[in-house]
């Protein structure tokens, strides 16, 4: 059995004090499957929606430490935020979607944070991936627009719609791979949203798959979800299904 350890970890973004928590297998040193520097493992960024860095989102950061991979769960509205509740944390998101260059910028903070000066403890910040949920569907797509110094990221039932202010249409060879985990019936991102980002993506020269989930709401990774005629509901299979082709996905990039 995995023994996890977890560790609070606090930083500051645009003068907002936050607390991730980074989980690790304490057994676990170097890369899956045997290679790479003891002590050193990839990393995985997870970005949460609207419940902010929160129980779920901890979870699932145990989840990716059991696959062998240090996680990071991301305080991105800030402690302050995050403790008042969903109508301030609610507050925060429209406020991010409002100005995507500012929360854009946000973003690469926590990367830098990550990865620059003492970064994170033992991993290596040469693999890095971001998975994110809803909202943070869209804040790991709009880090692989922004050409982030990430090797793949991946979105869970996102928001897919482009920031306007990007003209830049390619971020160049090294731009992470894209992995986007979508329910077909999800009514935050119809499938004229699917198939631009699709193109969106291939202009941009990204390496990118979309995998689509029939019969699929958004949150459908979320057990509490259950307001099918808002959108919104939890669905066993494709939540399994998707989360076996992550694995995959993050086994590959961050070999």
């Amino acid at each position: 059995m995995p023994t996890m350890s977890t560790r609070r970890i606090a930083y500051e973004l645009g003068g907002d004090a936050c607390e991730g928590v980074l989980v690790a297998d304490a057994g676990r040193t170097g890369a899956p499957g045997g290679a790479g520097a003891p002590g050193e493992r990839p990393l995985v960024l997870v970005f949460p929606g609207l419940e902010g860095r929160g129980d779920a989102q901890v979870a699932f950061a145990e989840t990716l430490a059991g696959w062998g991979y240090p996680a990071f769960a991301v305080d991105l509205f800030g402690t302050e935020a995050t403790e008042a509740g969903p109508e301030r944390r609610g507050e925060r998101m429209a406020a991010f979607m409002a100005d995507r260059v500012a929360l854009r910028q946000r973003l690469i903070d926590v990367v830098a944070m990550a990865t620059a000066g003492p970064g994170l403890p033992g991993v290596d910040r040469g693999r890095v991936a971001a998975v994110g949920f809803c909202f943070g569907g869209l804040c790991v797509l709009d880090l692989a627009r922004a050409g982030a110094e990430l090797r793949a990221v991946a979105a869970f039932h996102g928001v897919l719609t482009p920031p306007g202010d990007m003209p830049e249409r390619r971020p160049g060879p090294a731009g992470p791979r894209v992995l986007v985990l979508h329910g077909w019936d999800d009514p935050f991102a119809p499938p004229a949203d699917v198939t631009a980002l699709g193109r969106e993506l291939t202009e941009r020269g990204l390496d990118w798959q979309i995998h689509a989930h029939g019969h699929t709401l958004h949150a459908f990774t979320a057990p509490t979800a259950n307001d099918p005629e808002g959108g919104v509901a939890y669905h066993e299979v494709s939540a399994r299904r998707a989360t076996a082709s992550l694995r995959s996905f993050l086994a590959e990039a961050l070999a």
